[in-house]
């Protein structure tokens, strides 16, 4: 696979919609131990809004796709998490506004966007225990791969697999945003939620590759 098609895209989306379902109740864990605990309802119901809005799009243009389905998660979750991510897939799709076929190149630009689209509307950055630390060093690690002449789905691995590993450094960060700060040293050992998501979302882009 050389580019992203809107089946592609749709197929994204949907499969963020079944891996947020699956692990609904991991994510009302990990934010009920340092949370409110509506992590996994949220993510739940904001991509199964965005699922719908891109399944039902038929126009030319990936990047209304993407806007809309940002837009549609944002409104239906209004919560911190469902506002980052919606937020994320807004910035991803005004990068391709107007294109029909992702080439390889438009495809590093979407995660990159939608990484700084999250880190704008969050005011964060990487290294302060946030989804960041997930989907950073992945869009990172897809450019690399990608650039360095890999196929997408090889790419999405290894992307995925710096997710993963960003998730994992995140147990020895201390918390920077929300009610995790007045946690403090007692979350040090577990994963940040937000991350675990982000985490989700790059399996669920590495299995939408898959030919």
């Amino acid at each position: 696979m050389d580019g992203l098609d809107l089946a592609a895209l749709q197929k994204w989306i949907k499969n963020c919609a079944v891996l947020m379902q699956e692990n609904k109740e991991l994510l009302i864990a990990l934010d009920s131990a340092v949370g409110d605990g509506d992590l996994g309802l949220t993510m739940t119901a904001g991509f199964d809004a965005a699922r719908e809005s891109i399944q039902e799009y038929s126009g030319n243009d990936l990047g209304k796709a993407l806007m809309a389905a940002g837009m549609q998660m944002a409104k239906t979750v209004p919560s911190t998490m469902g506002t980052l991510v919606g937020s994320g897939f807004m910035e991803a799709g005004k990068c391709i506004r107007g294109m029909s076929i992702l080439d390889r190149a438009a495809v590093i630009s979407i995660t990159a966007a939608f990484a700084e689209g999250i880190a704008h509307r969050g005011k964060a950055s990487e290294g302060e225990r946030t989804i960041l630390d997930a989907i950073c060093p992945a869009a990172a690690m897809f450019q690399k791969h990608i650039t360095a002449g890999e196929s997408l789905t090889a790419a999405g691995k290894n992307a995925w697999e710096a997710a993963q590993a960003g998730v994992e450094k995140t147990k020895s960060m201390l918390p920077v945003y929300g009610r995790a700060v007045y946690y403090g040293e007692k979350v040090l050992g577990k994963p940040d939620q937000g991350a675990v998501t982000g985490m989700f979302i790059y399996e669920a882009l590495y299995k939408s590759l898959l030919v």
